[in-house]
């Protein structure tokens, strides 16, 4: 018999300084049995940072060959931003920037060897892709404080991020590394 996801709930209190995003966000996350807490949490993040009308995690979650961890859609469906995470191969960053107009990766691994991984390889549009890494002792604290529902108040400000999860205060800045 197949295991199910887990649903994890997370009432967020976003305050994105930088792109003048302030939201009160109700979250249910699905954390698919072979994801890790780790890339729950990257997921989770993404998901903050890249907020805007539209966005959504996907239907199939990890388990998704077709489409990236989050999307954003416009009002007639079509893909604007693609944001993939942990460490995704080439081909599927590939056809997500020849499908939206926009690709972000966020990373909860190595940096160097996410980069490692994909330079040399046929990437459409690399240049225009930013590979965004968290310190990951940060990860490993966040992903510990996780429990079935989560109270979340998240704020960015000049790339530093400030996470309170559960009572727990965590800070990191967020590395913006280029493809191309």
């Amino acid at each position: 018999m197949a295991l199910s996801a887990t649903l994890h709930n997370f009432a967020v209190h976003l305050a994105d300084v930088d792109r003048g995003v302030y939201q009160e966000l109700e979250l249910r996350v699905a954390r698919h049995p072979s994801e890790t807490a780790e890339f729950m949490v990257t997921r989770l993040l993404a998901y903050c940072l890249e907020y805007e009308d539209g966005i959504a995690f996907s239907d199939g979650g990890v388990s998704s060959t077709d489409e990236p961890a989050v999307l954003v859609r416009d009002l007639t469906g079509r893909v604007t931003a693609w944001i993939e995470v942990g460490a995704p191969d080439a081909d599927r960053v590939h056809r997500g920037s020849k499908s939206a107009e926009r690709v972000a990766i966020y990373t909860h691994r190595d940096p160097a060897k996410v980069l490692a991984q994909l330079t040399g390889k046929r990437i459409h549009r690399a240049e225009a892709i930013a590979l965004y890494s968290f310190d990951r002792d940060f990860i490993d604290s966040a992903a510990a404080a996780i429990e079935r529902r989560n109270t979340v108040t998240l704020s960015i400000t000049e790339r530093l991020l400030y996470l309170d999860l559960n009572g727990i205060g965590l800070s990191t800045s967020v590395e913006k590394h280029s493809l191309g």
